[in-house]
């Protein structure tokens, strides 16, 4: 798909990484809530991350890399978010602070940005990428730092501080499985094909599409491949050569686009379902829109930019007036939810009059019913399963806002049910 954003929206972002981080408030005091919390003028105690006039929240994205597109979404997202907060006279007597670091979807970087803007940071309202987090995982826990993955792989659960929002990959390829059963035809002893990335993603991908097929009696064709890696050519050829039915696809948009753009070309006339990380509305100008736009269909938890409720039109017209002729993606509700969700944490803290990190992440964990707007209604309560079983089926759509509309309203398939989820 080639570079997603133009050089100077990635310039501009980090220069606001630059500006946001230099006037960040709060030493580097190290995990937790640290010795010095204590209660200020307004008898607020604080932690890391806040003082009597900040609340410094930080941003690990990937703005260079191969989720580029969705991470400056993202990231513009949670500014857009941040500055209406303040402009309305943030929270809890103080105005948020965005710290951006872009790891370019490099693990070693991550690690180097987390352990740089961690120490003054009060929450991380996006992380991307499973490898990354995984990494930092009992880290993020020891430090009490609420952090929201822009990541839905099921290592990730079983974390306290670690919020995966909506439904774990495994899930929605579950109920991918399930539509392609219903909607497409596909039956007992037919063979289903999956294109996964190595790691996390991939896996926890492919143990979902396993219990599916195993529950209905399909045969699963592996194919797993690098994130380095572009042309599908080699994949397309071992899924034609099995005969597969179908195709689900846990990959990055540039790989989506080879994948269907030559399956298309070779007479491979087969219908596709990705994971909610696998495509992009940047891809249909491509030489692989046709065939997306043909029989390509992804599922998500997270509602699409094209939805007619107020809250998404109201985000769509701020996002828009902030940020004129920007593309707008998944990454804008998502990141915009995400954001949210860390600030309600953090009103709910500031209620207890407790703003350290046990405060928050204790805050957090109370709210059982957050979403509706932007996404499947969420339960965080817990934090050893999804906070969602309930996936959209969304198909591509040159015309719509968001290059995507609503095939199947969101729902929690038979299948997806009783599926024991793994954790960790």
């Amino acid at each position: 798909m080639g570079k997603i954003g133009t050089r100077a929206g990635v310039a501009a972002l980090a220069l606001l990484s630059l500006a946001v981080s230099s006037c960040a408030s709060g030493k580097a005091t190290g995990g937790g809530d640290g010795a010095g919390a204590a209660a200020g003028g307004d008898g607020v105690k604080t932690g890391p991350g806040v003082s009597a006039t900040t609340i410094t929240v930080s941003a690990l994205t990937d703005l260079t890399g191969p989720y580029a597109s969705f991470g400056k979404s993202l990231t513009q997202a949670q500014q857009l978010y941040f500055d209406q907060v303040n402009a309305a006279g943030g929270v809890c007597g103080r105005k948020y602070e965005l710290i951006v670091r872009d790891h370019g979807y490099d693990t070693q970087k991550a690690v180097a940005a987390y352990t740089e803007v961690a120490p003054k940071s009060a929450a991380i309202p996006q992380f991307i990428g499973s490898p990354m987090i995984t990494a930092l995982k009992q880290r993020i826990d020891g430090d009490k730092l609420l952090t929201i993955p822009m990541a839905w792989a099921t290592t990730l659960l079983g974390s306290r501080a670690i919020q995966v929002t909506g439904t774990t990959y495994d899930v929605d390829m579950i109920n991918a499985v399930e539509f392609l059963a219903k909607e497409k035809g596909i039956t007992s002893g037919d063979k289903i094909g999956h294109l996964y990335f190595e790691g996390d993603y991939g896996e926890s991908s492919l143990n979902g599409s396993k219990y599916a097929a195993d529950k209905l009696g399909l045969q699963i064709v592996e194919q797993k491949i690098k994130a380095t890696d572009q042309d599908m050519s080699a994949q397309v050829a071992a899924f034609k050569a099995a005969g597969v039915k179908a195709v689900l696809v846990s990959v990055g948009p540039r790989q989506t686009a080879s994948l269907v753009g030559v399956s298309l070309a070779k007479g491979m006339d087969v219908p596709f379902v990705g994971s909610n990380s696998a495509y992009s509305p940047q891809l249909l100008p491509t030489p692989a829109g046709p065939a997306l736009l043909k029989d390509f269909y992804y599922v998500s938890a997270g509602t699409p930019v094209s939805a007619q409720n107020p809250s998404m039109q109201r985000l769509v017209a701020d996002y828009q007036a902030k940020y004129p002729g920007e593309t707008i993606d998944s990454g804008v509700p998502t990141g915009w939810s995400a954001a949210m969700i860390v600030d309600e944490a953090m009103k709910k803290a500031c209620e207890a009059k407790d703003l350290t990190r046990e405060g928050v992440l204790t805050a957090h964990r109370t709210q059982s019913g957050f979403g509706g707007d932007f996404g499947t209604p969420m339960d965080f309560t817990f934090f050893d399963k999804p906070a969602s079983r309930s996936s959209y089926v969304l198909k591509p759509d040159k015309a719509a806002l968001g290059g995507a509309v609503v095939l199947r309203e969101a729902e929690v398939s038979e299948l997806a049910k009783d599926y024991p989820v793994p954790v960790g």
